[in-house]
């Protein structure tokens, strides 16, 4: 993955996918929008695409939801075939970035701040996928050093 350029994260959900984005020096990553799969529907990779290519990002990060155990099962397969479609579709590196937790530690930021959550599902989505990002963009900034 190159060191500079726009990431976008991805945080695989049946309903719902969060995305967010990071700077161009791969710093800080700030949730983006919700995209919603309705039921039956395929996920929307045209969407996606458009949103890669008027951001200008330069590589993907998609979340694993492995099992507490670290495990993978239905998710993590359905988020490893999301990630092979969006290389395919994009021509960019995507890698697979452990997300156990991330929805529940977004939960408890927004409670901590005294927030409520009862409607804002899709914000929430995208928080939890700037929580993936800023972890992975840390992580990669940590073992640099």
């Amino acid at each position: 993955m190159r060191e500079t350029g726009r990431l976008l994260g991805v945080d695989w959900g049946e309903r719902r996918i969060g995305l967010a984005l990071s700077d161009e020096t791969q710093l800080l990553a700030q949730p983006l929008t919700t995209l919603t799969r309705r039921a039956g529907k395929r996920f929307p990779m045209g969407r996606l695409i458009t949103l890669v290519k008027e951001r200008d990002v330069a590589g993907v990060v998609v979340g694993l939801p492995l099992t507490a155990e670290g495990s993978e099962g239905d998710a993590a397969r359905h988020a490893r075939a999301l990630a092979e479609d969006i290389a395919r579709h994009s021509g960019l590196t995507v890698d697979l970035w452990d997300e156990r937790f991330s929805t529940a530690r977004a939960l408890q930021a927004v409670r901590e701040m005294g927030g409520t959550t009862q409607g804002r599902r899709a914000e929430l989505d995208a928080l939890a996928a700037t929580l993936l990002l800023q972890h992975y963009l840390d992580a990669r900034r940590g073992s640099a050093q």
